[in-house]
């Protein structure tokens, strides 16, 4: 089986309750709850198989309720869910408290499930097996550093471009030891900084404090400001136009990498890479979900007529 995009790391449920009114701490606050299954890779990986790409899903799982959930939520969205399964364990799960207006309130990030998936587990056959068959690789820094540096240099050995999603400022460390082996790195500014040390000027220092890092290739978002990426000697900038409406952020930097790797595999030029990234993000921020269950070649495509052309910088 030849797979466009084998994708390792995280799927658990994300479960987010909206605070109707004033914010009273210590009280009982009337709200809403939502649920539903996420995770940088799984959201990504879903979108990409809405837009046509052939991609196996490979996620810790715990033998529960949750774990089937997130098995139904791939059947769906079309991936070849082949889970790494710990049936005595519980499924990851993201519970948030947020504001009327979305800011967060308090979370917890229930994620022990990712540190039992150990280095040691990429050599079995069936880990094997999808990385030969696959073309790309993604992953996501819910995994442990360990094993997200054996997974980089195992897809050096084996030719095969690695991606990763950065997930946030304190994960994006454990992918420190894979940053010389990564292709390209998914991240939004507060975890460009983290990974670089300090902060850019402008989004068009990004790629000189990156490579100083040893890192090849990226993208820095910045919400709705301008986005930058860089690939070798080549940088694109572009600045988005602003949205009249913004359902939910969450999955947002998800489908921008989305966006991105379909291009890629397209054979699209950075530029272009980084316009239809910036239309996938576009189109999941106008949806409540954390990805949008119709989303097509067709609708990306219409998305795509709204996006200014990106420039590349000399």
């Amino acid at each position: 089986m030849n797979l466009d995009l084998l994708a390792i790391g995280g799927a658990h449920i994300d479960r987010r309750g909206r605070i109707f009114g004033e914010t009273k701490p210590g009280a009982s606050n009337p709200g809403k709850w939502f649920e539903e299954v996420g995770g940088g890779v799984f959201n990504a990986a879903s979108n990409l198989s809405r837009l046509g790409r052939n991609v196996r899903l490979i996620a810790p799982r715990g033998g529960d309720a949750a774990g089937s959930q997130v098995s139904e939520a791939a059947e769906r969205a079309g991936l070849d869910d082949q889970p790494v399964m710990f049936l005595d364990r519980a499924t990851p799960s993201y519970t948030a408290i947020l504001e009327r207006d979305g800011n967060l309130v308090i979370a917890l990030a229930d994620m022990a499930l990712y540190d039992a998936f150990v280095a040691r587990r990429l050599r079995a056959r069936s880990m094997r097996d999808s990385l030969d068959d696959a073309n790309y690789v993604l992953c996501d820094a819910n995994l442990p550093a360990d094993t997200l540096s054996a997974l980089s240099k195992d897809c050096a050995a084996r030719g095969r471009p690695l991606a990763a999603i950065a997930i946030s400022p304190a994960k994006v460390m454990k992918l420190h030891g894979a940053v010389a082996h990564l292709d390209h790195l998914f991240m939004n500014s507060a975890e460009a900084e983290a990974i670089a040390g300090e902060r850019a000027r402008t989004p068009e220092d990004w790629p000189r404090l990156l490579k100083s890092c040893g890192l090849r290739g990226g993208t820095v978002t910045n919400g709705s400001g301008p986005a930058v990426a860089f690939a070798g000697n080549q940088v694109a900038v572009i600045e988005p136009t602003a949205l009249s409406e913004v359902a939910d952020v969450t999955g947002a930097g998800d489908a921008f990498a989305s966006g991105f790797l379909d291009a890629l595999m397209s054979g699209a030029d950075l530029a272009e890479r980084l316009r239809r990234a910036v239309a996938c993000a576009a189109i999941t921020l106008r949806t409540a979900r954390a990805t949008d269950e119709n989303l097509s070649q067709v609708q990306l495509d219409t998305q795509m007529a709204l996006v200014p052309h990106a420039r590349f910088l000399p």
